[in-house]
């Protein structure tokens, strides 16, 4: 088995997975239980790594919901729960670490049936929760199953006795949900008042493919009590490749369809890229159709291009064993495919679909990327696009505005792992630093200069005047050169010169060293020499007579503006909004979304640093949020006062005002 402490378990072999002790990808594991073969997806449930469980539960057949008793619902709880409603994937809840003290069971099972539904049903109830846990009450075969304290998962069986009556009550309660499930076996429940139990097993499967129940179970995976009577429902009741014999599909010559698990064609999908090392690149993927060979040559239609598959594996964790081929319902990997990354589809041509994509989160929350050492640009530039090919909810840009390298990811545990990966396998050592603000600079009012520039030398001079006017334009305008020249003061050949003197001085700013935007800028006189005047004097003297018309024009900052979503409970709403309050957030709304409410706000980027760390603490890491760019605004003059002040001290600078 392993452990988590020790960093033996089977499924959690990366590095960084043993060093922060939580799951950090989606591992391939498989096993045979009742003479059935289980593939397992074993998943990260912390939401920085959201994307694992998205891939995951994207080719799965069922989702197994683990809640830790000690703990409760955590925001990966809900986050699994809506996923798998999202793919319409049947669902079981295992609810573990029954073995440690103050565990209430019971408590966990009503919070998770006022959170997702009634209909989640307990199977199994734990009797002595807590250290030595041990005894399991089965409802299903009104039994008392008692296990070995040394964690071999070997157990005995005794009738309920004095508990029966309640195994009983639960007994007739999960008859109803199956009987509801078919109008056939409601008419004889209705009749008789029972079902045998014959036809209660023969419709617990389809009771739980249409969710009319979610079966509950009381577990303790670290002592191996109460594993068995899960393994056993799955392999009885649970869902295989026929439960989903057709997915949804595009057809590549046009049109929505659907691929049948009886097509002889292959299908496959890939839902997974990683990197191992001394094996390289896996693609990790589902045969959703036919059969696939290593040697074979299929069409990625996502695409458009051919794949040779090299050979073929099936995984258990770090342990991969060659295979020669794989069927319809398997789950595998391949290593180094030449164009294929995650998400892609794989096929006959003679058979040519595309699987939907997953969608992924957008990131919410970034840093910038400071080097430890020069000389490592190009090796970085390679281990952040690899690393964006594997995970999808990892970005990274380049701003040339703020002159940094951004990381974006879905949390700063998320981020730290890509630090610490960068440094594992490329050699790059960073730094993440709170990222610089992309403000900008404009005018409120007009202002207009006449500039002149002369320069005498021993040779050719320079000379030329310039007379601007600018003026405010539209949020999101940018800077609009015109000309308005009359006459023969100013040859027409400098206007372009005049132009990027004028696009220079922009992009230094006015106030604090900012790009420039949303102004009018209007050449509309001048004088020139027959000699002297040539291009680059009327790009000094643009760049000059810009610089002292705005500086009349009331100058003023402009700061980045996000639209944000934050999904709570209920009982956060007031928390959430005070901070909101705090950031310079302004509220646009609050609506009802099931059992959480949606708060949409437009907060300033400068308030927004670590805000996801921030939603966690708030609300007991039971709330997330979403946000995108919204729009540029006007800083009040006090807080431009200070930005001016800061920017001025970090350039070596005396302050300029506002």
């Amino acid at each position: 088995m392993g452990s988590v402490s020790t960093g033996s378990t089977v499924s959690d072999y990366h590095a960084s997975e043993k060093q922060h002790q939580i799951s950090v990808h989606c591992s391939l594991l498989h096993t045979e239980w009742m003479e059935k073969k289980f593939n397992i997806l074993d998943t990260p449930g912390y939401s920085d790594f959201i994307s694992e469980g998205l891939g995951a539960l994207r080719v799965g057949d069922f989702a197994l919901i683990v809640i830790n008793a000690s703990h409760g619902l955590g925001v990966g709880t809900d986050a699994a729960w809506d996923y798998a409603t999202h793919f319409g994937l049947p669902k079981i809840v295992a609810i573990t670490g029954l073995d440690k003290a103050n565990v209430k069971f019971d408590s966990v099972l009503e919070e998770a049936r006022n959170h997702f539904g009634k209909n989640l049903f307990p199977l199994t109830i734990p009797l002595n929760p807590g250290p030595g846990f041990s005894h399991v009450l089965d409802v299903l075969r009104n039994e008392l199953t008692s296990y070995a304290p040394n964690g071999n998962g070997k157990y005995t069986e005794t009738p309920a006795g004095a508990l029966s009556e309640r195994v009983q009550q639960l007994h007739r309660e999960l008859i109803e949900y199956v009987a509801e499930s078919d109008d056939s076996m409601l008419e004889r429940f209705f009749e008789k008042g029972m079902l045998a139990e014959a036809e209660l097993r023969a419709g617990l499967h389809r009771t739980l493919q249409n969710q009319v129940f979610v079966p509950v179970f009381a577990v303790s995976g670290e002592t191996n009590v109460g594993v068995s009577r899960l393994m056993d429902f799955i392999a009885k009741y649970g869902s295989s490749p026929l439960d989903r014999a057709e997915v949804p599909a595009r057809f590549a010559a046009g049109g929505m369809g659907a691929v049948p698990l009886s097509q002889p064609e292959p299908v496959v999908f890939v839902f997974k890229t990683m990197n191992e090392p001394g094996v390289g690149e896996l693609s990790l993927f589902r045969v959703y159709s036919g059969t696939v060979k290593s040697g074979d040559e299929l069409l990625n239609t996502s695409r458009n291009v051919t794949e040779r598959l090299g050979q073929i594996y099936v995984l258990n964790g770090h342990d991969r064993m060659p295979v020669p081929l794989l069927r319809a319902g398997d789950l595998g990997a391949v290593v180094k495919l030449r164009a294929t990354q995650t998400g892609d589809t794989l096929c006959s041509p003679r058979f040519a679909v595309v699987l939907p994509k997953v969608e992924y989160p957008r990131p919410n929350i970034h840093a910038a990327l400071r080097l430890r050492s020069k000389g490592d640009e190009e090796k970085l530039a390679v281990g952040l696009a690899t690393l964006h090919q594997e995970d999808p909810t990892f970005h990274y840009r380049v701003d040339d505005e703020v002159h940094q390298t951004i990381v974006s990811g879905q949390g700063e545990i998320h981020l730290q792992v890509i630090a610490e990966r960068l440094l594992r396998r490329f050699g790059v050592q960073v730094a993440l630093e709170e990222p610089s603000i992309p403000y900008r600079e404009t005018i409120r009012g007009t202002g207009e200069s006449r500039y002149r520039h002369k320069k005498q030398t021993g040779g050719a001079g320079q000379f030329a005047e310039v007379w601007l006017r600018v003026e405010p334009g539209a949020r999101d305008s940018g800077v609009v050169f015109v000309q308005s020249l009359v006459g023969n003061n100013v040859d027409r050949v400098f206007v372009p010169s005049v132009e990027k003197g004028v696009n220079t001085a922009c992009r230094e700013g006015i106030l604090a060293g900012f790009r420039a935007t949303d102004l009018k800028v209007n050449f509309f006189d001048g004088k020139m020499h027959p000699v002297d005047s040539k291009d680059i004097a009327f790009q000094v003297a643009g760049y000059h007579a810009f610089k002292e018309a705005v500086q009349g024009a009331a100058p003023c900052l402009l700061e980045p503006v996000y639209a944000i979503t934050v999904t709570v409970p209920e009982d956060h709403v007031g928390a959430i909004l005070g901070d909101l309050s705090s950031r310079r957030g302004h509220i646009i709304g609050v609506e009802a979304d099931g059992h959480f409410q949606n708060i949409r706000a437009r907060v300033p980027q400068k308030e927004l640093y670590h805000y996801s760390t921030v939603v966690r603490a708030l609300t007991g890491g039971r709330g997330r949020h979403a946000e995108e760019f919204s729009h540029y605004q006007e800083v009040n003059a006090e807080y431009a006062q200070k930005i001016v002040a800061e920017r001025a001290k970090r350039n070596g600078v005396g302050p300029v005002h506002a």
